[in-house]
């Protein structure tokens, strides 16, 4: 009888204790429908009074963020991170002002009507390399086409990331937001991130990192918008002020110690025109590594052929003593003349430190060739940059290149993120078909809104009504909260109202939805 009761008690089903963290995560997505449920009916003024709110959040506790980040991560320059935290706030609204996602439109001439649909829960990833001004930039692309968002940031910047994302929220309720509307992972994990990739309550994931987590976003089985990795080429012709060109390079190559995606890689000019480039960056605060000093740092950026990760963000002053060679303190960029580019030469990839590889060509055509190869090898779709005077040559290099942009006579890393060319401001560059992501533009807040259409008969013979007076499905801030879920009124006929069973419908398949992204 002993051994039976033993035996039903190994049988007998046993209590699984959830995962806090997960358990916690799930309860953040939940808050979060809640809230974009409700913002999802907040008219265009209360949005851009939210928007404003938040940026000056953003902005007032830029330096504190840059301070932080540098101090978590060890990557980077405080002031230059300061400087990209200030960018992602009141400069990012002002581009999307005139940029409407909130109202219906009325296109008479057509006989349709657009309305805008919010995505509703968004799921985003952070880097290390730039925590808070991706978070601030994905905000604000949140608010402005009223989602909510939830961030799990690079446990390298965890810290940085949670205070910054309760400083942004707590703006944003002030000014009229839900509560829930943004918030932020404590403890994240691989398989944390995975399981909330893959909850049926988030509506889209914006991934920014490392390759296989964006892959791990595109398999997860929601929509996900993903970018690949940078290994921008930049050519410099013979015709272009080398003094001028030379120092914007050396000045978007040391930005932020060479974190930025969109940063220059590989340098690349004729061989005749040599001497007066390499002087011209030597002017401009760059050291020129010799033969010896080249295989040194070879060495030590990729052993084993892999890129060490030591050296991201890194100063150049201590890569080169990490490399075993001296650089004077005022050098910001170590150029690594090359004898070749190509799968050979791992100085051609992606390097992510102010470690400039440089190659020269015979001619234009073989510079360009050189440019399309180093892409192949990883980068494509991304940034490349162009300096010189030929407007045909500038063309030439662009439609040759498998780059969805091109930045033309100004700094790379600031060129391509939007912030020193009229591109759009972004932390999300778009790699298109070429780096297969879905996207091939820089990430703005119309990627993360769909619309309805109501299109009439084009007969005609039928007539489109006067929609000057229908009233737009707008509540505000001055609605009932959404969250928690409110009981049921008394029934409702008059226009507009909702009866109890069908109320109560409703509710009933909202918590069965909360049932199943739960288990």
């Amino acid at each position: 009888m002993g051994g039976s009761l033993l035996q039903n008690a190994e049988c007998a089903p046993r209590l699984v204790m959830a995962d806090p963290a997960e358990a916690a995560a799930r309860m953040k997505i939940d808050r979060a429908g809640w809230a974009a449920q409700s913002y999802a009916r907040y008219d265009r003024a209360s949005v851009m009074k939210i928007a404003r709110a938040v940026a000056e959040a953003a902005h007032q506790g830029a330096q504190t963020y840059a301070e932080w980040a540098v101090r978590e991560t060890g990557m980077g320059v405080v002031e230059h991170k300061r400087q990209k935290n200030e960018m992602s706030a009141h400069p990012l609204v002002d581009f999307y002002e005139d940029t409407d996602l909130v109202s219906p439109r009325v296109d008479a001439a057509r006989k349709m009507v657009e309305i805008p649909k919010p995505a509703g829960v968004i799921f985003a990833l952070t880097p290390a390399t730039n925590p808070v001004s991706t978070l601030y930039y994905k905000t604000i692309l949140a608010v402005l086409s009223r989602n909510a968002i939830i961030f799990s940031p690079h446990p390298y910047a965890k810290g940085c990331c949670f205070d910054a994302a309760k400083r942004l929220d707590a703006a944003a309720v002030a000014a009229g937001a839900p509560a829930g509307l943004i918030q932020c992972v404590e403890e994240p994990t691989i398989p944390l991130v995975q399981a909330l990739m893959a909850s049926p309550r988030v509506q889209v994931i914006m991934a920014t990192g490392g390759g296989p987590m964006v892959r791990a976003a595109y398999s997860s089985g929601n929509p996900a918008i993903g970018v690949g990795p940078g290994n921008a080429p930049v050519y410099v012709d013979p015709d272009a002020d080398q003094t001028l060109a030379a120092r914007r390079i050396v000045d978007s190559k040391a930005f932020d110690n060479s974190v930025l995606c969109t940063n220059e890689s590989v340098l690349i000019s004729l061989d005749a025109d040599r001497s007066r480039l390499e002087r011209a960056l030597r002017a401009a605060g760059a050291h020129v590594c010799s033969e010896a000093e080249v295989a040194k740092l070879r060495e030590w950026l990729f052993p084993g052929g892999h890129l060490n990760t030591k050296a991201i963000g890194k100063s150049a002053a201590w890569i080169a003593e990490q490399s075993g060679f001296r650089i004077v303190a005022s050098n910001r960029v170590l150029v690594a003349p090359l004898g070749q580019v190509g799968l050979d030469e791992p100085l051609t990839r992606e390097k992510l430190s102010p470690v400039l590889a440089w190659a020269t060509a015979d001619s234009f055509r073989r510079a360009t060739g050189m440019a399309q190869m180093i892409l192949r090898m990883t980068g494509a779709g991304h940034s490349a940059a162009f300096h010189g005077e030929d407007p045909q040559k500038a063309m030439d290099f662009a439609a040759a290149l498998s780059v969805y942009r091109v930045v033309v006579n100004a700094p790379c890393s600031q060129g391509a993120a939007g912030f020193a060319t009229h591109l759009a401001p972004s932390f999300m560059i778009g790699t298109g078909y070429f780096g297969r992501s879905s996207v091939g533009e820089n990430v703005g807040p119309q990627h993360l809104v769909h619309w309805t259409r109501l299109a009439w008969n084009a007969d005609s013979a039928v007539a489109m009504p006067d929609m000057s007076a229908v009233r737009a499905p707008f509540d505000g801030p001055d609605a009932p909260p959404s969250y928690p879920p409110q009981p049921a009124r008394p029934a409702q006929h008059e226009a507009g109202g909702m009866d109890r069973d069908l109320l109560r419908q409703l509710i009933l398949q909202e918590l069965q939805q909360l049932t199943r992204g739960s288990t």
